[in-house]
């Protein structure tokens, strides 16, 4: 084996992987895009052979070609991807339907209800450390149970993305705490392993993939994976990570009072900490290594929002380039032109948790622009960050700095809007990579080539957002007007939500 080290991560719109030394050197980074499926409202899917596997084997070939890296130098791999999601396999370890995504699908509203009824709230928030919500997996294997009986019949393991991935490459069925640890109510966050109490309402622990830390070792290639990769038969494989964590690994995000901020399709906080402070509002979850947790919380809809924006209403702008709106959008006054955005494109995920929250634009008028529409987006997605932000403040959870990452952190537009309105310092590292980044580090540190430790001489200090306090006040009452504009709206929200097929 070589000393090299591959990370892979696996995305809702795109995949990365990078070769990376074990002294943080990038040597080669590829990129594949890919799109999600919506077959019914409230329903977000994404194939697992065809965009999860398939991308991890692309990515695999495309930079281990030989020229001038190839399968010989790569000392350890780990593997990311989009989570928590729900697979099927049956007894071969085949894919029964397609994965169904994280919070975003929100398909499963009324087995949440069922399983507060049958256990109990209170319970189930005590026994999990949090609520269920469309975040939580145990909902969607209910789901899964009453609406695909012929698919449950054939049922022998259940997964999520990043352990399906890790299993396709070792044969074996692991996952990491953080991820398991919203395959609520199944798992117990005190001991870090299933617990059966709740399983008859919800699959037994026997389905579900043994639990590990994110740089234990899962296994490693067998020989089927190295023909489909081109990976060399017995590489180590890490147990990995949800793409998130891994993208905090990357900045270094990894002691108590570190927040990463994750601008990319939804924006994702991870807030590392030594002791629980759960919150039915937040996720109270394992973190990476052994005796840490994460608060995390997690928008719906963000960057996907601006894709969203390109492809309906700025048609003529060449496909895949949103630095034009970006650019026109940093000239805008703030404020939009006394427009209020919310963006619960598909529900909304923390703090508000409500699966039928739906978009809404307030103040339109003739005089309005495609430019102030779009600044209204971004200065939207802003305010959900500081209702997250502010939330974490409230449970008392200690925040000592905080680091953006993700593709929206590449321009400063959005996230000098997020530090205006917000009154955050965030600090941009000089790689940002992503997930695949992370996953580099997981792999180097299951081979026992790199010490947990030593990601802070991967991180690199990069450049400071500091907030525009000039611009408190105009924010501070586009914020109330954004809280308030929820609440009035929403009755008439959810029974829109409901024609829409979704509840």
């Amino acid at each position: 084996m070589g000393s090299h080290l591959l990370g892979i991560d696996v995305g809702t719109f795109s995949s990365k992987a990078a070769l990376v030394t074990p002294a943080g050197e990038v040597l080669r980074a590829a990129v594949l895009p890919h799109g999600i499926s919506t077959p019914a409202p409230g329903h977000v899917e994404q194939d697992a052979d065809g965009i999860w596997w398939h991308d991890v084997c692309a990515l695999c070939r495309q930079l281990l070609d030989g020229a001038p890296y190839g399968r010989n130098d790569v000392a350890a791999v780990a593997v990311s991807a989009i989570g928590p999601c729900l697979l099927p396999l049956d007894a071969a370890g085949q894919p029964l339907r397609p994965g169904i995504l994280y919070g975003v699908d929100v398909r499963a509203t009324d087995e949440i209800a069922e399983l507060d009824a049958l256990i109990g709230r209170e319970q189930v928030r005590q026994f999990s450390l949090m609520s269920l919500t469309s975040q939580a997996i145990g909902p969607k294997i209910r789901w899964l149970r009453k609406h695909e009986p012929d698919v449950w019949r054939r049922t022998h393991r259940l997964t999520t993305a990043s352990a399906y991935l890790v299993w396709r490459l070792t044969g074996e069925h692991r996952i990491d705490r953080h991820t398991a640890s919203h395959f609520m109510p199944l798992y117990d966050p005190r001991t870090g392993e299933w617990d059966e109490r709740h399983a008859h309402h919800v699959a037994p622990a026997s389905m579900l993939p043994a639990p590990g830390w994110s740089d234990d070792i899962a296994g490693t290639v067998t020989q089927a994976a190295a023909q489909a990769t081109g990976l060399a038969v017995g590489t180590p494989v890490a147990v990995g990570a949800v793409d998130a964590l891994s993208e905090a690994i990357s900045v270094g995000v990894v002691h108590p009072g570190d927040l990463m901020v994750m601008y990319g399709s939804t924006t994702f906080f991870i807030l590392v900490q030594s002791e629980p402070t759960p919150d039915e509002r937040m996720w109270t979850v394992a973190g990476a290594y052994p005796g840490q947790f994460n608060l995390a919380a997690g928008m719906s809809t963000t960057g996907s929002l601006t894709r969203w924006f390109q492809d309906q209403l700025a048609r003529d702008l060449p496909e895949g380039d949103a630095g034009a709106l970006f650019e026109a959008a940093a000239r805008v006054e703030p404020g939009a032109g006394g427009l209020v955005f919310l963006p619960y494109f598909s529900g909304e995920r923390t703090p508000l948790n409500d699966p039928q929250a739906r978009g809404v634009i307030a103040g339109l008028s003739l005089a309005h622009t495609r430019d102030q529409l779009f600044r209204a987006i971004l200065e939207g997605v802003a305010c959900g960050v500081r209702h997250n932000i502010d939330t974490l403040a409230h449970l008392g959870a200690q925040t000592r700095r905080v680091v953006a990452v993700g593709g929206g952190a590449q321009t400063d537009t959005w996230l000098q809007i997020v530090s205006d309105v917000s009154g955050l310092r965030q600090e941009v590292p000089t790689i940002t990579l992503g997930a695949c980044y992370g996953d580099a580090f997981l792999a180097g540190c299951a081979a026992g080539i790199l010490r947990r430790e030593q990601i802070t001489d991967w991180v690199k200090p990069g450049r400071i957002i500091e907030p525009a306090t000039a611009l408190r006040p105009t924010y501070d009452t586009l914020y109330r007007d954004y809280l308030d504009l929820y609440q009035d709206s929403r009755r008439v929200v959810h029974r829109l939500a409901s024609r829409q097929g979704s509840a």
